[in-house]
C-alpha cells in the first residue's frame, strides 16, 4: 500500500515528497526526484528507493533533469506519514491512538495531517490495506477461508461487509473475477435518449446512457465480462419510474440501492458528488479543495470518469473551473440538458 501512496505523488509530481525517496525507471536506467517533469513513465517499470545511494547500487544513473543529488531535506510531514503507513503495513489493527502516540502527534493533528496528504484516513488506508492482501491471498490460490484469516478479518461478516463495500461483489464471486453475478438490465427510452438500468440482487450497478441498444449492452458486457447478463425488468420498475421522473423534472431527489466496484478514494469522490444539492454545480478544484487536497484535482476527474451509476451518483454537477461543461463520459449535451432541468 505504501508504494501506492509513492506512485501517486510520482503521477502528481508532489514537490512535497523530494527528499523522502526517489525513484527508479527500468526502461531508461535514470532515477529521479518524485517532482521530475520528465515524461511519465509506466507504473510496471518503476521502482522505490529510500535515497540516491539505494538506487545507484542498483544500477540506476541519476536524471540530468530533475538533478536528485543535490539534496533536499524531506518534509517532516511526509517522512511522519509515511512512517504512519510502514506502521500499518506492518500492523493494521493499530489503533489511532496508538499510531498518533508511537508518532508523537495528538490524534487530531494525525488524522487531518495524514487524510491531506494520503487522500483518505488512516483507517480507511488500513481497511484497504487489509483487502487488498486478501485479494493477493485469493489470487495466490488460497480458499476463501485462509484468506480471510491472513488477511487479517476477525469473521466472515466483517470480510463481507468490506468486500461489497470495495469489491462490489462477494469474496467467491471475486476470486471467479465476476462469475456466478447475477445482473438484470433493461433499455428504455428517456430524455436524454436510450438508458439502460442494471442492478444485481444487491442494487443498482449501471445507470448508463447512449444512442443504441447495441452500444449500452457492449458496454455492460465490457464492465462486467464474466456475470450472467439477462435483459429482464425483475426488480427494476421502481428503479426505472423514479429515474424517467428525475429526468423529466418530477423528482428533484434520487435515492436506490447500490452495487458499486471503485477505489477507498473513488468512493470518497462519489459520496462527496452525492451531497451537492440538487441545481447546484462544484468546479473539479472545489471538489479536491473542499475534500482536502487542491492538487488532486485529476485524481477527481478520473473518479468521475470511473462513474457508472449516472445520476445517482451525479458527476454532472460537476464542471471545469471557469464555467464549462467538459468531461461528461455520456456526452456534454446530456450534460447541458441535465443541468438545465435542475436549474429549473
Amino acid at each position: 500500500m505504501e508504494t501506492e501512496v509513492l506512485w501517486r505523488a510520482v503521477e502528481a509530481r508532489d514537490a512535497r515528497f523530494d527528499g523522502a525517496f526517489v525513484f527508479g525507471v527500468k526502461t531508461t536506467g535514470i532515477f529521479c526526484r518524485p517532482s521530475c517533469t520528465a515524461r511519465k513513465p509506466k507504473r510496471e517499470n518503476v521502482a522505490f528507493y529510500d535515497g540516491c545511494s539505494d538506487a545507484e547500487v542498483e544500477g540506476f544513473r541519476a536524471c540530468l533533469r530533475c538533478k536528485p543529488k543535490n539534496e533536499k531535506a524531506a518534509d517532516p510531514q511526509i517522512e511522519m506519514v509515511l512512517r504512519a503507513c510502514e506502521l500499518i503495513d506492518a500492523e493494521d489493527q493499530l489503533s489511532l491512538e496508538t499510531l498518533s502516540g508511537e508518532l508523537g502527534l495528538s490524534t487530531s493533528h494525525f488524522q487531518r495531517t495524514f487524510k491531506n496528504i494520503v487522500g483518505i484516513s488512516p483507517k480507511k488506508y488500513a481497511e484497504a490495506k487489509r483487502l487488498q492482501r486478501f485479494k493477493n491471498e485469493i489470487k495466490d490460490g488460497s480458499d476463501v477461508v485462509t484468506a480471510m484469516y491472513e488477511a487479517g478479518y476477525g469473521s466472515s461478516s466483517r470480510l463481507y461487509e468490506k468486500a461489497a463495500e470495495n469489491l462490489g461483489m462477494t469474496p467467491a464471486i471475486y476470486k471467479k473475477g465476476g462469475k456466478g453475478m447475477n445482473i438484470n438490465y433493461i433499455i428504455t427510452d428517456c430524455e436524454l435518449g436510450k438508458m439502460l438500468v442494471a442492478r444485481t440482487p444487491r442494487g443498482i450497478c449501471s445507470v448508463t446512457f447512449g444512442d443504441s441498444d447495441k452500444e449500452l449492452r457492449d458496454g455492460l458486457d465490457k464492465e462486467f465480462p464474466n456475470a450472467e447478463i439477462a435483459e429482464n425488468d425483475h426488480d427494476l420498475k421502481t428503479a426505472v419510474d423514479a429515474i424517467v421522473k428525475y429526468l423529466a423534472g418530477k423528482n428533484k431527489r434520487l435515492v436506490l440501492p447500490l452495487d458499486l466496484q471503485a477505489t477507498a478514494f473513488q468512493m470518497q469522490v462519489w459520496d462527496f458528488l452525492r451531497k451537492i444539492p440538487y441545481g447546484e454545480t462544484r468546479s473539479y478544484s472545489e471538489v479536491a479543495e473542499e475534500m482536502g487536497d487542491k492538487k488532486k484535482v485529476r485524481a477527481v476527474a478520473q473518479a468521475c470518469a470511473k462513474n457508472r451509476v449516472a445520476l445517482l451518483i451525479p458527476c454532472h454537477r460537476v464542471i471545469a473551473s471557469d464555467g464549462k461543461f467538459s468531461g461528461y463520459r455520456w456526452g456534454i449535451e446530456r450534460k447541458k440538458k441535465l443541468l438545465a432541468t435542475e436549474a429549473g
